[in-house]
C-alpha cells in the first residue's frame, strides 16, 4: 500500500535513480533557492534531478507557502514533498543580520541562484545580485517574476493566470463564443522554471569561457508569449488575430478531438500520406477528390464542413474501434486519458517513468519522473521533498559554523531545524 496515496502501488516499482559511474550531469554544481509556489522550484527540480546539490532557503515560520497546499498527507503538502523533491531545506531568517551573513557565505561558494521574489525584495534584504557577485563574480543569478525585472508592469503582481490572460493564452484556449479558459496546468509558472534551468546550465557553459556569472530575468509574461508561435505567424503575415479553435489545430485539418459513439478521441491526419490513409481507412475515399478538402491549407479553411462529415461516421462505433483501425492503417491518433489512466499507463510503467522515494515521515512518496533520458549520465532522483529546515544544521555544519553558534541560532529562531 502506498501511504502517500492509499492505494495499492502498480506491481512494477523500478525507478530512475540509477546513478552512472560517471554521476548525473550537475554533479558538483551548488544551487541556493530563494522560492516559493512553482517557477523557481520546479527551475530548480530540474537542475537537482541532473545532480545539483540544492538547498531551499525558507523562512523559519511558514516555509515555502506550497507547504500549505492540499492535499494533505499525515500534515504534509503532497505537491510539495514532490515538487521540491532532491532538494535540502534550510529554514533560515534572511531578514536577521546573521542569517544574510550565512546567506553570503553560501552564495560564496555556490554556483547558482534562483529565487521568484517580487522584483526589489532581494534587493531590500540586501541580497541581490550586484552583492553577492562582489563576494562570488562566477555566481549565475536567476530571478523569476511575473513581468520582468524592469519595465511598467515590475512591480505589478504576477501569478501565472495573469500571465496567462495578458500572453493572449486565454484568448486562444477553448471554445470560440464561450468564456475565457485558461491551460488546465499552470503553464507559464512551469515553462518560466524550464526556461530558468536552460538559462542556467546555459550560463554555466558560458562561464567556462568567460570565467564570470551573470544575470538572468525571466518572466511569467513573456514566457507566455514565447509559446505563440503559429499565433505569431498569423498575425505578422496578415494581421490575423488568433481565436479559439477548442482542440483543433492552427493550421491544419483534420487534427483535433473526434466525437465516438462512447466519448472523444484524437486524430492528426495532416500530411498527405496520413489524410489519404485517413480517407481509405474511415471509408471516406471520395473526400481525398474533394477540391475543399484537396490541401492542409484548404481542409483547415473549411474544417466547419469537413468535421461534421467524419463524426457523422464516427459516432456509430466507440472510440476504441477507431483508434485500432486508424492504428492499423498508419494514422496518427490516441485515446483521451484522465490521471488515473495516465498513471498506470503500461507505457511509462514499462519504461521506468515514475520513482518511489524516501521521506522521513511518509515513507515512501511515488513521484513523476523527468522526461530527460540521458544515455551516459542520467538523471538521479534520492528523496522526496524535505521537511521544513530538515537539513538547517547539516548545511551549516557543512559551512563550518561552530555546534556552539548552530545551536545558539537555533535558540534565536535564525535557523529552525526539523
Amino acid at each position: 500500500m502506498d501511504v502517500t496515496t492509499g492505494r495499492d502501488k502498480p506491481a512494477h516499482t523500478k525507478t530512475q535513480a540509477v546513478r552512472a559511474a560517471s554521476g548525473p550531469p550537475l554533479m558538483g554544481i551548488k544551487v541556493l533557492e530563494v522560492g516559493h509556489g512553482l517557477a523557481s522550484p520546479f527551475c530548480t527540480m530540474q537542475l537537482a534531478d541532473m545532480g545539483a546539490d540544492v538547498i531551499k532557503i525558507e523562512e523559519p515560520d511558514t516555509g515555502d507557502f506550497t507547504r500549505l497546499a492540499a492535499p494533505f498527507i499525515n500534515g504534509e503538502s503532497s505537491g510539495f514533498v514532490r515538487l521540491n523533491r532532491n532538494k535540502r531545506s534550510l529554514a533560515l531568517n534572511l531578514k536577521a543580520p546573521e542569517g544574510k551573513e550565512i546567506f553570503f557565505r553560501l552564495a560564496q561558494n555556490a554556483d547558482i541562484v534562483s529565487e521568484n521574489m517580487r522584483p526589489g525584495t532581494m534587493a531590500h534584504l540586501g541580497l541581490d545580485y550586484a552583492r553577492l557577485a562582489e563576494r562570488n563574480p562566477r555566481l549565475i543569478y536567476v530571478a523569476a517574476s511575473g513581468w520582468g525585472q524592469t519595465g511598467p508592469y515590475a512591480t505589478l503582481a504576477g501569478l501565472d493566470i495573469m500571465a496567462q490572460a495578458m500572453s493572449g493564452l486565454m484568448s486562444i484556449t477553448g471554445e470560440e463564443g464561450r468564456p475565457p479558459v485558461k491551460v488546465g496546468v499552470p503553464i507559464c509558472d512551469l515553462v518560466c522554471g524550464l526556461y530558468g534551468a536552460l538559462a542556467a546550465v546555459s550560463a554555466l557553459q558560458a562561464r567556462e569561457r568567460t570565467g564570470r556569472g551573470q544575470y538572468i530575468d525571466v518572466s511569467l509574461f513573456e514566457v507566455g508569449v514565447s509559446l505563440s508561435v503559429w499565433e505569431a505567424a498569423r498575425y505578422f503575415a496578415n494581421g490575423e488575430i488568433p481565436k479559439p479553435l477548442g482542440s483543433a489545430h492552427q493550421a491544419t485539418a483534420p487534427y483535433q478531438a473526434i466525437r465516438g459513439a462512447d466519448g472523444y478521441f484524437t486524430i492528426g491526419a495532416t500530411s498527405s500520406r496520413n489524410w489519404t490513409a485517413f480517407c481509405r481507412a474511415m471509408g471516406l475515399e471520395h473526400l481525398a477528390q474533394d477540391a475543399r478538402f484537396a490541401t492542409v491549407d484548404v481542409r483547415h479553411r473549411n474544417r466547419a464542413e469537413l468535421i461534421p462529415i467524419i463524426e457523422e461516421i464516427t459516432q456509430k462505433r466507440p472510440a476504441a474501434h477507431w483508434i485500432a483501425l486508424l492504428q492499423e492503417n498508419g494514422v496518427p491518433c490516441a485515446m483521451i486519458q484522465d490521471y488515473s489512466q495516465v498513471y498506470s499507463d503500461p507505457a511509462l510503467l514499462e519504461r521506468d517513468y515514475f520513482a518511489d522515494l524516501p521521506h522521513p515521515t511518509l515513507g515512501t512518496v511515488r513521484v513523476l519522473g523527468n522526461p530527460m533520458r540521458f544515455s551516459d549520465t542520467p538523471v538521479h532522483m534520492e528523496s522526496a521533498g524535505p521537511l521544513l529546515g530538515q537539513h538547517s544544521i547539516e548545511v551549516l555544519t557543512e559551512l563550518g559554523v561552530s555546534d556552539d553558534d548552530v545551536d545558539r541560532l537555533v535558540r534565536e529562531r535564525v535557523i529552525v531545524n526539523a
